[in-house]
């Protein structure tokens, strides 16, 4: 464990907060990560290398699966990934193992010790709608997609190439109870991503469909294994 007092491995979602509202003009790294994921590896000593040569950035380390709340708040999507932040503006995104990025990133607001003006104040995600497409089109398109089989896992990449954890998790636990269904990548697709949160009430993925109907997510759906709720809700 690094005994650097700048990089922090994060615990709960209060310490991530209170380390954040500190000091809302100091530039922050927020690193997920998870053990499983072999791109971290590098990333890890990128991150800590970067944390001892500039003493006044803070360096958070999030473990991605163990912290979902943090994770769905910034919209996680695959690890590594890495967000430079300052105060609540989201000042760089960074998804992957780029580390050549994350390095000229940091030392672009913190190489010369400078203050830095946020040009952003929201996450740089693309903007949705992406096309033409009404609200009501995009409603009956959704639930066709609900109703395309008797199970149906909105997830993140494909069954047997998921692009999160969340979502691998979802895929095993179906499979280990031998249930057959079908999927949609919610990453393919920016108008059912953000329709099914609005549709369903449901801010984050994976989100499990049974007979066209939204039964809930990863953490409802572990929770019905462990009662003995699942068989009754799944059996089609």
């Amino acid at each position: 464990m690094s005994t650097l007092e700048n990089l922090v491995n994060i615990p709960n979602t209060p310490q991530f907060q209170e380390l954040l509202s500190k000091d809302l003009k100091r530039i922050s790294l927020i690193y997920f990560w998870t053990s499983w994921a072999e791109p971290c590896v590098q990333m890890n000593q990128v991150v800590e290398g970067l944390a001892k040569k500039y003493p006044k950035l803070l360096a958070l380390r999030v473990e991605a699966e163990e912290q979902a709340d943090i994770s769905d708040s910034f919209d996680i999507n695959s690890v590594p990934t890495c967000l430079v932040i300052q105060g609540h503006a989201l000042l760089a995104r960074i998804e992957g193992g780029d580390a050549t990025q994350l390095t000229e990133t940091i030392t672009k607001y913190l190489g010369n010790n400078s203050s830095v003006a946020p040009k952003a104040t929201t996450s740089q995600l693309p903007a949705s709608p992406l096309s033409s497409e009404t609200e009501e089109q995009l409603e009956a398109r959704m639930r066709d997609i609900m109703n395309q089989s008797a199970v149906v896992l909105f997830m993140k990449g494909e069954p047997d190439a998921p692009r999160c954890g969340f979502s691998r998790s979802a895929v095993a636990l179906l499979r280990e109870k031998s249930v057959t269904f079908t999927h949609f990548d919610i990453l393919s697709d920016e108008n059912v991503r953000q329709g099914l949160k609005k549709l369903n009430d449901w801010p984050t993925f994976p989100q499990f469909i049974v007979k066209g109907e939204f039964v809930g997510g990863l953490d409802v759906v572990k929770e019905m294994k462990e009662s003995g709720e699942f068989e009754e809700v799944f059996s089609t």
